[in-house]
């Protein structure tokens, strides 16, 4: 099965100088791209025709169409691909900006959830909102049962391949030491799709609007890698995807395992070197030893 892999926008090289001991040279070095990404909706209201800047991200350029729809639906403004009409680059005088604004068609007669974009504590992970209140909010958008799953299994080998995999796909981030990822593996560790981005969300945002855009959602029987730590921030949009298990090269946060609780969300950490540590396993998972 081919992995579908991330658009090679993300580097460019430019010349900078090296210091090793007391000697300098030059040195032609790759480095991750960070741009502003502008996600507009356009939607029908009343007869009248709305265009409403939602956000502004910095990000890789690189499935941007994929960023803007897993941005909306992990943050609740949207429940399905059926609710997008159109989605694509702006045309704007200034064609560079062109390619930093994503505006996304909605279909007639639906009305986004906008109230939902209000939520700070779904963009950053340092609003200091408390974890209950947090949690139960995103229990109210979420629609997919996390709770209602079939009994499975998987290798302890499996999982032990996953972060080597991972990192052999993922060219940006040795290239540059700068690029995170998310990867979607099914359960016999093959690799399914991976997205790369300087956001850590927004590498996560472009896989499951990917997931979103090609009718593969809920994903309940794949398994997510993430490069780094998990964040609160990570597993609530995982709860979204319906992703049942979420592994880390990293370590995952205090409040990420409370969500992982909450949602019976199987959470490992620090995936790597033939170890792994387990904050949370589902009730519905069995981690086979042999």
């Amino acid at each position: 099965m081919k992995a579908d892999l991330q658009e090679n926008k993300s580097v460019r090289k430019i010349e900078i100088v090296k210091m090793k001991g007391l000697s300098s040279f030059s040195y032609l070095d790759d480095i991750a791209i960070e741009e502003p990404l502008e996600i507009r909706l356009l939607y029908d209201l009343g007869g009248e025709m709305v265009l409403k800047n939602v956000s502004v991200t910095m990000r890789t350029p690189g499935n941007d169409s994929e960023l803007a729809a897993g941005f909306l639906f992990t943050e609740g403004i949207i429940s399905s691909n059926h609710q997008i009409k159109a989605i694509g680059h702006s045309e704007v005088l200034c064609s560079r900006n062109s390619e930093n604004i994503v505006t996304v068609e909605l279909m007639e007669n639906f009305i986004p959830q906008l109230m939902k974009a209000d939520r700070n504590f779904y963009t950053t992970s340092s609003c200091g909102v408390c974890g209950k209140g947090s949690i139960e909010s995103i229990r109210t958008v979420s629609i997919f049962d996390l709770q209602m799953r079939e009994e499975r299994g998987i290798s302890v080998h499996v999982l032990y391949q996953l972060s080597e995999k991972l990192q052999t796909f993922q060219n940006n981030f040795s290239a540059t030491g700068g690029i995170h990822a998310s990867g979607i593996f099914d359960l016999d560790g093959n690799l399914l799709a991976l997205r790369e981005d300087v956001g850590r969300h927004n590498a996560l945002d472009k896989l499951i609007g990917h997931a979103l855009l090609t009718n593969k959602l809920p994903l309940e029987n794949s398994i997510l890698l993430l490069s780094g730590r998990a964040s609160f921030e990570l597993i609530q949009k995982a709860a979204m995807a319906g992703i049942s298990i979420v592994a880390a090269i990293g370590a995952p946060s205090s409040l990420a395992i409370d969500l992982a609780k909450e949602f019976d969300i199987t959470l490992l950490g620090f995936l790597r070197d033939h170890r792994f540590n387990i904050y949370h396993k589902g009730n519905n998972l069995k981690i086979e030893k042999e």
